[in-house]
């Protein structure tokens, strides 16, 4: 039997390598050759697309290229997947996404491996957030989960799509304060935030960055946030941590998506070179450090083979949660033995699988 801690044990278990660029290295004469469109796999305003916008503005005045931004959200990111999949590999179409795309193979909608058909460029991480209207009459966590437990199942919390990250993540904290919630789905994190905000859900799932500036607002209150360490604006506000409130969390913080640019695997290498030269220099601007900052992201940046790595693990690891709490997903999921993975305690033996083989560079 997988016990709590093991199960979770594999979300720290890689380290980011460094990520270095050789300036000018491998350029790819004469590309682009025409407009490059980011296509973003979650709805607008959400944290996919404001890290995403960011890094195309960044990226485009950099380079002098002309980045057009599109958003196509539907069946946790496999719709802009397809899309994208289904254009030439030579670079002109990007994949904006969270979480390394690991939820579309688990949910059953493409038997395609991430790591073999895409290559990956992380730029940060955030922290996962519950959240309430300041009317509401539960001021801590304390007090929803007194709730739950009283009427299991009837008090209702946003996501931001059945299998997402939020609802994955909400899951997470749920099992650990021994509580059952209805889980409701919308199209992107800020319709979720927006949710909980208006009253169509109890608690409003999702980010620190999706939250932060209602909470600043007077709008909405902080129960926990999923960071390490306690959260304190500079008001004084003090978005609390999980971890202070569920011990068994902590050795398992900090929980939250991770942003990633993402272009077919086969896209030709000079053409590589040159975006991730872009998205260095993109990443290490002023206007996306403000964002980070402003935002409670973390700069977390993984290329390459660590990136395939972390690509595996955290989908190892959504398979097994699923798999677990499969009549919460409201449809077949697969296990992580049959994605051909390990359980995530057995991650760090597994890797690398036979016959993988790093992108070319």
């Amino acid at each position: 039997m997988t016990t709590r801690r093991n199960f979770m044990a594999g979300l720290g278990a890689t380290a980011a390598s460094a990520f270095v660029i050789t300036p000018g290295a491998g350029h790819a004469n004469g590309w682009p050759t025409q407009p490059i469109t980011l296509v973003v796999m979650y709805g607008q305003g959400g944290g996919t697309d404001v890290i995403m916008r960011t890094l195309a503005n960044e990226m485009a005045s950099a380079k002098g290229w002309n980045i057009n931004v599109i958003n196509k959200p539907g069946a946790v990111g496999a719709v802009a997947t397809e899309f994208v999949h289904g254009k030439e590999a030579d670079g002109h179409w990007m994949l904006g996404a969270a979480n390394y795309n690991k939820f579309v193979r688990v949910m059953g909608h493409t038997d395609a491996v991430p790591w073999e058909n895409w290559t990956y460029l992380q730029a940060a991480s955030a922290l996962a957030s519950w959240a309430v209207p300041v009317d509401s009459p539960f001021q801590t966590l304390e007090d929803v989960i007194s709730a739950a437990k009283d009427n299991p199942g009837s008090l209702a919390i946003s996501t931001s799509g059945t299998g997402g990250i939020w609802h994955e993540l909400a899951l997470i904290v749920a099992d650990a304060a021994g509580i059952e919630l209805s889980f409701v789905p919308y199209k992107g994190g800020k319709a979720a935030t927006l949710a909980g905000l208006q009253g169509e859900t109890d608690i409003a799932g999702g980010g620190v960055h999706e939250h932060v500036d209602l909470i600043r607002a007077g709008q909405l209150r902080c129960l926990q946030q999923c960071g390490v360490e306690d959260i304190v604006l500079d008001d004084g506000t003090v978005l609390p941590s999980v971890g202070n409130l569920l011990s068994s969390l902590k050795p398992v913080l900090p929980l939250g998506p991770q942003y990633n640019l993402i272009l077919r695997r086969d896209t030709p290498p000079a053409v590589l070179k040159e975006v991730e030269e872009a998205f260095a220099t993109a990443v290490n601007s002023q206007a996306f450090q403000d964002i980070a900052k402003s935002k409670y992201f973390s700069v977390d940046i993984r290329s390459g083979e660590a990136a395939d790595k972390r690509a595996a693990q955290l989908e190892a690891i959504t398979a097994a949660t699923f798999t677990k709490y499969a009549d919460q997903i409201g449809a077949a999921v697969k296990s992580p033995a049959d994605l051909g993975l390990p359980e995530p305690e057995g991650f760090e033996a597994w890797w690398p699988p036979e016959g993988y083989t790093p992108v070319a560079g």
